[in-house]
């Protein structure tokens, strides 16, 4: 299972909507999930919104958050989101099984058999997250929840049966034509990974839409140069909103 797991306080500034990006993820079979970690007043309004259409296009969940809720709030939304995707597929088996029945049309006891096999498989099913993180100026003042968050998350992901895979990028890069850093390659070594997080820095704008995109191509190519699988409309590409059809 595949996901990318987006940290950001909205507000995308620069190139693709992200929604439409996050509609281009799940055409690739990747789930986005984001963490919202907000401001007050209309900027935060704002980021909310986006949030959450990011989300819903994106086939995945949302939270909005303060900073000390993070750490909590990515273990919740990794696991619900790992089980309502085999829920998902063994709702299809069902379906096709009954000819169009639901999981809620079988007998109690045969419910709660399936329950329990779904329960089994989030824990053991292989799993790879790609943590995306937002470090654009306005989200220096949440760095240090942000890095508490991903340890906790490590740890969670360390705690399961099956296998889970990470990889870390942030976005911005170091220079005005790098819309993404990849700072931890696929790895099971989710110890070694921790030291990273220090390097990261907050400043620039928001590319949200061309860092999802790069994302998607790490998971196709696994490589953030060249191969991009989808170009927005050149005509069409500033501000949250851009290419907004999902």
């Amino acid at each position: 299972m595949k996901q990318i797991l987006l940290i950001t306080d909205g507000c995308s500034n620069v190139g693709p909507s992200p929604i439409m990006a996050a509609a281009h993820a799940l055409q690739e079979g990747i789930t986005v999930n984001v963490v919202g970690v907000l401001d007050y007043g209309t900027i935060g309004e704002l980021g909310g919104f986006e949030i959450q259409e990011i989300a819903k296009a994106g086939g995945g969940i949302h939270r909005i958050v303060g900073t000390p809720q993070l750490a909590r709030t990515m273990q919740m939304m990794t696991r619900k989101t790992v089980v309502q995707t085999i829920q998902q597929a063994v709702n299809k088996e069902i379906q096709q099984i009954l000819g169009g029945g639901a999981l809620e049309d079988l007998p109690p006891d045969k419910r709660s058999q399936v329950v329990e096999v779904v329960d089994e498989l989030a824990e053991t099913s292989p799993l790879q997250v790609a943590l995306l993180i937002d470090a654009s100026a306005s989200m220096k003042p949440k760095l240090g929840a942000v890095e508490e968050a991903i340890r906790d998350l490590m740890l969670s992901l360390k705690a399961r049966a099956g296998s889970s895979r990470l990889a870390v990028f942030h976005f911005p890069g170091r220079g005005s034509g790098e819309d993404v850093v990849k700072d931890v390659d696929w790895t099971s070594d989710l110890d070694g990974a921790r030291g990273l997080f220090h390097r990261l820095q907050m400043k620039g704008a928001t590319p949200t839409g061309p860092a999802l995109l790069k994302v998607i191509d790490y998971y196709r190519y696994g490589t953030l140069e060249g191969n991009q699988s989808w170009q927005g409309d050149s005509g069409q590409e500033e501000g949250m909103l851009g290419d907004y059809v999902v």
